[in-house]
């Protein structure tokens, strides 16, 4: 990838890469530890320490359509940086916080910083269609580290600096991704809305009425809200073993290590020999699996072990398999619709999550909560059993040139002749043509003689 970037996309990558690991990093960070340092703060109960670890989610799930309807309109570094603040202000509430209320009203705040679909924006503006899909994967991949780190690196910070300082910690962080977004990331030489990016509210409604979409929409609900859930529930049963808070974030790096090992040639199955179907609903059962074990098999160590390691294997192959399969369910131009809806979703889970297994813990003890995540991992699984197998469909961004746009009229009919192409939308203002094609079938020499002489496409 790298050689093909101008100097600018790669500035503009690896800045918002780390801007946006950063952020997520402070949000994780507080997962593992939490449920264990919250215990001393005034009023504390297992119901409000819940609503803590998913407070952010509920602000990030109200604000974050308009966060990035604001930063169209008003530029997005002011928007990101304006959200950057919220999450430092939110922070520094909850490190100063003495009671469980203003660590709740803090992790509010810090949610409220809902930037990430303006972030997004951003990098499209600042980087071709050609290189687009693959900067997008880059900011997908910082997660999925940030997410690892976090597990390590809460319960370090904790130990010695207590709940506060690891609040302080993600303060400094938001300070750091507001020098890298204004030093680093260069200014964007265009402000545009883009459809496989931010979201189109003509499309909503369309979004919301695909039952197929709104079955991707209930399982990343689904599986923010069991993780959540599970972290009021597992540092205490990592206490109980003997294990020392200290030493908690030693136990999830191995775990989430050979987890991600494992994970990864299962991906391959699913995208290289079309096995998404079995695949997704393979790692439904096996997480459903787990969570039953963690309710009856988890007294020993290494019991308990391995049932994290199974139930991050599953964790891991949903979070990178779903995203995938909004993409090729989505209609062409319309992914940034159908992905406002799913992050709108993934928030209210984390929220939900955090606020029910926080009441099942107070009222019905730990094994109530994972019992109640088996319980929604399997109304999980038999919403999704009778799915059809997602069409393997990629989406394709075609640059429309002067001359191209002269021919608007018969355009589009022009791309759908096209052996392989199964949808497209032609977006004047943008000057693109989005396409849905199925690569096996794709005449990629048909879909560039439709733009005479123009080369310039690349997949999206």
């Amino acid at each position: 990838m790298s050689s093909s970037l101008l100097h600018t996309e790669r500035r503009a990558i690896f800045g918002l890469a780390s801007l946006y690991a950063t952020r997520m990093l402070g949000l994780f960070m507080v997962l593992p530890v939490l449920a264990l340092y919250a215990e001393g703060l005034d009023g504390a109960t297992p119901l409000l320490v819940g609503m803590a670890l998913g407070g952010y989610g509920l602000t990030q799930a109200i604000l974050q359509i308009p966060f990035g309807l604001l930063s169209d309109r008003f530029g997005r570094k002011l928007i990101i940086s304006i959200g950057l603040l919220l999450f430092l202000l939110g922070s520094v509430v909850a490190a100063q916080a003495t009671s469980i209320g203003w660590v709740i009203a803090g992790r509010c705040l810090q949610g409220s910083g809902a930037v990430a679909g303006a972030i997004m924006a951003l990098l499209a503006d600042q980087t071709r269609e050609e290189v687009r899909t693959a900067a997008m994967a880059t900011i997908g991949l910082s997660i999925g580290i940030a997410f690892g780190v976090a597990m390590v690196v809460g319960p370090l910070v904790a130990d010695p600096y207590g709940l506060a300082g690891v609040f302080w910690f993600t303060a400094a962080l938001a300070a750091v991704g507001m020098l890298v977004l204004w030093r680093l990331v260069p200014r964007a030489p265009r402000l545009v809305s883009h459809r496989d990016v931010g979201l189109d509210r003509t499309q909503l409604r369309a979004m919301l009425a695909r039952r197929d979409l709104l079955r991707l929409d209930f399982s990343i609900f689904a599986l923010h809200a069991i993780l959540t859930a599970c972290f009021v529930a597992v540092p205490f049963r990592l206490e109980a073993l003997g294990i020392a808070p200290a030493h908690h974030g030693w136990v999830y790096l191995p775990i989430m290590a050979l987890a991600f090992v494992a994970m990864v040639p299962l991906v391959i199955v699913a995208e290289k020999y079309r096995k998404m179907k079995p695949i997704f609903i393979g790692a439904v059962a096996w997480l459903t699996l787990c969570l039953a074990g963690l309710v009856e098999f988890s007294d020993g160590r290494w019991a308990l072990f391995s049932l994290l390691w199974g139930f991050f294997v599953a964790f891991n192959l949903l979070e990178a398999t779903l995203p995938s399969m909004i993409s090729k369910l989505a209609p062409a131009g319309a992914k940034g619709t159908a992905m406002g809806v799913y992050s709108t979703s993934q928030f209210l889970g984390a929220f939900l999550g955090g606020t029910a297994g926080g009441f099942l813990s107070q009222h019905f003890g730990l094994d109530a909560v994972f019992l109640g995540a088996t319980l929604l991992g399997a109304v999980w699984l038999a919403i999704v059993w009778k799915m059809p197998a997602p069409r393997h469909l990629s989406s394709e961004i075609v640059a429309l040139d002067e001359r191209s746009m002269g021919t608007m009229d018969t355009l589009m009919e022009r791309f759908a002749a096209v052996a392989g192409v199964e949808d497209v939308m032609v977006v004047p203002d943008e000057r693109v043509a989005y396409l849905k094609v199925d690569r096996q079938r794709l005449d990629a020499e048909a879909l560039e003689r439709v733009l005479g002489s123009q080369r310039d496409h690349k997949s999206a």
